[in-house]
């Protein structure tokens, strides 16, 4: 993985003009703005709205980054439905302010955060990843966002938090998806201690130095980039250390074809597909798969000696 020095300059301030053009025509025509003032969301809560006092990261990738429109048009998020385009089409319906996530469980200091401090928590970063999804598509998205570990650290997990558990919001008046039984809702997902204090794993508010528009998981979602997307848990609302493996929603769902761990790995076939290819989007050709999606050199050695065929 090629990894680029801060030089002061985010990326996304040398994305080509013609994709902020057609970025604020796609947010207009969706009427944030108008969603917005309906549900009484403060103006600089918006998807759209800069964030202020990011920072470039070291972790930034070489690569080319996926078109604003695709990132927020092409997306899998199943509380507003299973297709694709549901997500953009469906998520106006989500209040994003107020907002708290709860921190709780085996820790020393329990506390209730409102998104407001959570953005304060930590300086905020602009990271471009690679996501991988397990269907076999991919993007590159420049993230923002800060460690999660600088919540695990003020958290103060006790002897007995040997996993983080991730609880999604369950309102299906706001997220039309949860209206059916595709899944178990609340959408819940887990990490072993090690994986969420390392320093890639990401809580993330914003993309493209914006915020998070709904569709992408506002107003706060998890990043994991050398997992399957869908460990990414979107628009959280509690963060559980517990002693014990969390049942994951797809975990419950579809238990020998979605495992816990989820690293992203070509030899490991999903029941119905291989793993060993994958789509770029805005691409024709697909590429090789890379073993936990190219972050092998920073996170490999947490599974040394793991069998990753049995504990996919």
């Amino acid at each position: 993985m090629l990894i680029r020095q801060p030089d002061g300059i985010l990326p996304s301030d040398i994305t080509p003009p013609e994709i902020y053009r057609e970025r604020r025509r796609f947010m207009q025509g969706m009427g944030a703005l108008a969603a917005g003032a309906v549900l009484g969301v403060a103006p600089e809560a918006q998807a759209g709205a800069k964030l202020a006092g990011v920072h470039a990261s070291a972790y930034n990738l070489d690569e080319e980054k996926t078109p604003f429109k695709d990132v927020t048009t092409y997306n899998n998020f199943y509380e507003f439905g299973t297709g694709k385009a549901d997500p953009a089409e469906n998520a106006g319906s989500l209040k994003t302010r107020p907002w708290t996530v709860a921190v709780e469980g085996e820790v020393g200091n329990p506390r209730i955060y409102d998104i407001e401090t959570l953005l304060k928590l930590a300086p905020l970063e602009e990271r471009v990843y690679r996501l991988r999804c397990v269907e076999g598509w991919s993007m590159v998205i420049p993230w923002v966002g800060f460690p999660l570990r600088e919540i695990i650290r003020r958290a103060a997990p006790t002897g007995n938090a040997r996993y983080v558990e991730f609880v999604t919001l369950n309102d299906p008046r706001q997220m039309p998806g949860q209206r059916s039984r595709v899944l178990d809702w609340p959408y819940v997902e887990g990490l072993r201690m090690d994986e969420a204090m390392h320093p890639l794993t990401l809580l993330t508010v914003g993309l493209y130095g914006e915020v998070l528009p709904n569709q992408n998981g506002a107003p706060i979602r998890l990043v994991v980039p050398w997992k399957y997307g869908f460990k990414s848990a979107k628009s959280i609302v509690k963060i559980r250390f517990v002693e014990k493996q969390p049942l994951t929603a797809w975990m419950a769902a579809a238990p020998d074809e979605y495992g816990f761990y989820s690293n992203v790995n070509p030899q490991v076939d999903h029941p119905r597909w291989s793993q060993a290819k994958e789509r770029r989007i805005g691409e024709f050709f697909k590429r090789d798969t890379l073993m936990f999606n190219g972050y092998g050199p920073q996170v490999a050695q947490m599974y040394r000696g793991m069998d990753l065929k049995k504990y996919f």
